[in-house]
């Protein structure tokens, strides 16, 4: 629910969890660690991340920072939640909201869905509900995704959530030892409400 202090800083304290049509988006626990650590350590999973595959320690340390991430009150505080299969209660997935500027009310989403359950669906179907809480109620101006360029499916996840590809930055960084492109999508408020969303 939103709230806005006097000091007029917008807060986004969603009500969890949050049903879509076959996900519960919830805030991580604890005893995530098994389902978190079979994605993050995997090297398919980070190969386009600026991470690598993560150890046991790391996962756990990754983990702390996500239960504790359950709400946006001020810039740069990040939201996460775990996307669980509704029929199953099985988590498939991990979705991140960012707010990335105050004076320029923009965001940020990501995801992360485990390699056997991708190309479902999942991913967008998760990461839309994140563009109405970065639109609806924590009333952002524009959300950006990023994506390293020959990530494919995740730039077809943003594609699918309507967001325009605003660039193709070509070898713009030096990550896991060589030079990497990027592509960039973004949304803006009035495009999120034009979709009737």
């Amino acid at each position: 629910m939103l709230s806005v202090a006097r000091t007029g800083t917008h807060v986004l304290e969603p009500k969890l969890p949050i049903r879509t049509e076959r996900l519960i988006l919830r805030a991580f626990r604890a005893d995530d660690f098994d389902a978190v650590f079979a994605m993050q350590s995997r090297p398919d999973v980070a190969r386009f991340l600026y991470w690598d595959a993560r150890t046991d320690a790391e996962v756990r340390e990754a983990l702390t920072k996500k239960v504790a991430s359950t709400a946006i009150r001020e810039e740069e505080d990040i939201l996460f939640l775990a996307a669980e299969l509704y029929a199953t209660g099985q988590l498939v997935g991990d979705v991140v909201l960012q707010w990335v500027s105050r004076q320029h009310l923009s965001g940020e989403i990501g995801f992360i869905v485990h390699p056997d359950h991708q190309g479902r669906g999942y991913a967008t179907e998760a990461s839309r509900e994140l563009l109405r809480l970065a639109f609806e109620e924590l009333q952002l101006h524009r959300v950006v995704g990023r994506v390293e360029a020959r990530n494919i499916g995740s730039a077809r996840v943003l594609e699918k959530l309507g967001m325009r590809r605003e660039a193709h930055l070509i070898e713009n960084e030096f990550v896991k030892d060589e030079w990497q492109s990027e592509l960039v999508y973004a949304m803006l408020a009035r495009e999120w409400g034009r979709q009737g969303s």
